[in-house]
């Protein structure tokens, strides 16, 4: 029996037929019409050339890390780094006819896959930066440093891209005030104290992975939060783009993007995920809010 404050979503895939009779199962060619606003049920290589060519703006990746993990039903086994390479080539030659010529690509990785990712990237994109985030709860290690950070690749597809700075920058409280004839100068003065808003770096320390209590929260062995989706969404989309995630686990791109007024599609091979996609895309419905995110605000770790 779980706590009435563990809102950890885990249901079986037989409890949720439901919210699988919202997916969709491609088996012929589809428009963008068909998939906008879908969870998409099967393996990414087969589904993406079915897609319509050019529907995306923004995807965001977060494809199997090179090491040994279960994924429900199914299981990713470690591979060399030649053979991870040869694989982040695979599909990612198939999602880059799906991209729009003005269009950005995240994609997330470890340490180990880091270099192999960046690589494969370059070979269709142009890679703009390697953003680190801290875990805050890191895989121990008996001999070694505890593993507490990953990495996002930022690319586009051209020159031409959207980056929304302003939407992004990072509010911090100024401890030393400077004024300018009395008034402030280059910050704020407001009833919780002294801000400035600063340009985001690309090391991100203020993200809490989902955890127990938080709405967000599914059995997803490598779920990714809310918060650190939604600054890639806010910062490389409009209102009304559309977001696509080819690896879409238990739905957190999708979710956020829907939060944030951008139209999504993903796809997820896993039809328990799929089901906990949906669950969480109806929650939306009601609650558009972002854990860590309020009023425009990116707040320190573990703020609601």
């Amino acid at each position: 029996m779980k706590s009435s404050r563990n809102k950890t979503i885990d249901f079986e895939v037989n409890e949720g037929n439901k919210y699988l009779s919202r997916v969709i199962t491609p088996s012929s060619a589809m428009t963008k019409m068909e998939i906008l606003d879908k969870t998409l049920h099967g393996d990414s290589l087969e589904i993406m050339p079915l897609l319509p060519s050019a529907f995306a703006d923004l995807v965001i990746a977060d494809p199997p890390y090179n090491m040994n993990k279960s994924f429900g039903d199914s299981a990713f086994h470690r591979i060399s780094e030649d053979d991870y390479y040869k694989y982040t080539l695979a599909w990612l030659s198939k999602l880059r006819p799906l991209m729009k010529e003005n269009a950005s690509i995240y994609v997330c990785c470890d340490w180990g896959s880091s270099a192999a990712i960046s690589a494969a990237l370059s070979e269709f994109f142009i890679v703009r930066n390697r953003i680190t985030w801290q875990r805050e709860k890191g895989r121990g290690a008996y001999k070694n440093w505890k593993n507490s950070m990953e990495d996002i690749w930022f690319a586009t597809v051209g020159k031409d891209y959207t980056f929304n700075l302003d939407a992004v920058k990072v509010r911090r409280k100024v401890l030393a005030p400077y004024r300018e004839n009395g008034k402030p100068k280059d910050w704020e003065e407001t009833a919780e104290g002294n801000f400035r808003s600063t340009c985001p770096g690309n090391f991100w320390d203020d993200v809490t992975v989902p955890y127990w209590s938080m709405p967000e929260n599914t059995a997803h062995p490598t779920q990714k939060p809310e918060k650190l989706l939604a600054k890639l969404i806010l910062a490389s989309s409009d209102e009304g783009d559309t977001v696509f995630d080819p690896f879409l686990g238990s739905g957190s791109t999708s979710v956020t993007a829907k939060k944030l007024d951008r139209h999504y599609a993903g796809i997820e091979q896993n039809p328990q995920f799929c089901a906990w996609c949906e669950k969480r895309l109806e929650m939306a419905d009601s609650d558009k809010s972002i854990q860590g995110f309020k009023d425009g605000v990116f707040l320190e770790r573990n703020c609601r």
